[in-house]
């Protein structure tokens, strides 16, 4: 499960898009909320900043391309995705005039979710993720897992990392009660220096 390849993919077109210019993206994509797994009774808001203000969501999934148009309502460089739509796909913002934003991965479910960082986090930083059975608190006595590779768990509902390193790359779900998240992959950056 997962769209590493695709979003490879996608950032593979876009660096080579990049190369004759050397810039970064044009435009931020962020989400709210802040995180890789949603729930599909509830909205989920992706905003294009940058340069442009001609910003159109594009998503691809297993069935290919589409714009939001197809699973959401855009409002100028805002778009929202339909409740009750359910899956994943790679999103990221795209102009009129081709300049592009980051790609993330976003997972719409109706059960138990992960509640990991949308988007790379950079070696040496903190990071936490929890499970959420649809919008009740966080839950306790949670099984990790990375790489499907149980994690030790010490019975509280949260994994907390204190420096990442790229060894920590990789998919993680989480587990409750014999019920599963879907997969999420957390990406892993060098250190900016």
């Amino acid at each position: 499960m997962g769209f590493t390849p695709m979003y490879a993919e996608i950032n593979h077109q876009h660096k080579a898009k990049k190369k004759t210019k050397d810039v970064d993206p044009a435009a931020s994509l962020s989400v709210n909320p802040d995180r890789v797994q949603h729930f599909s009774s509830l909205s989920v808001s992706l905003s294009c900043e940058g340069n442009s203000t001609e910003w159109k969501v594009k998503r691809f999934t297993d069935t290919g391309l589409s714009d939001s148009s197809m699973w959401g309502t855009q409002t100028g460089s805002s778009c929202t995705i339909k409740p009750y739509w359910s899956g994943s796909g790679v999103f990221w913002c795209e102009s009129g005039s081709g300049e592009f934003s980051n790609a993330v991965n976003i997972t719409v479910h109706g059960g138990i979710i992960l509640e990991s960082p949308v988007h790379p986090v950079t070696e040496g930083d903190p990071v936490t993720l929890s499970c959420r059975l649809r919008e009740q608190e966080l839950l306790s006595d949670v099984f990790f897992y990375h790489n499907n590779k149980l994690l030790l768990n010490d019975g509280r509902g949260e994994l907390k990392m204190s420096a990442v390193s790229k060894s920590d790359e990789g998919f993680y779900r989480c587990e409750h009660s014999g019920k599963k998240s879907p997969q999420s992959w957390m990406s892993v950056k060098g250190e900016e220096g």
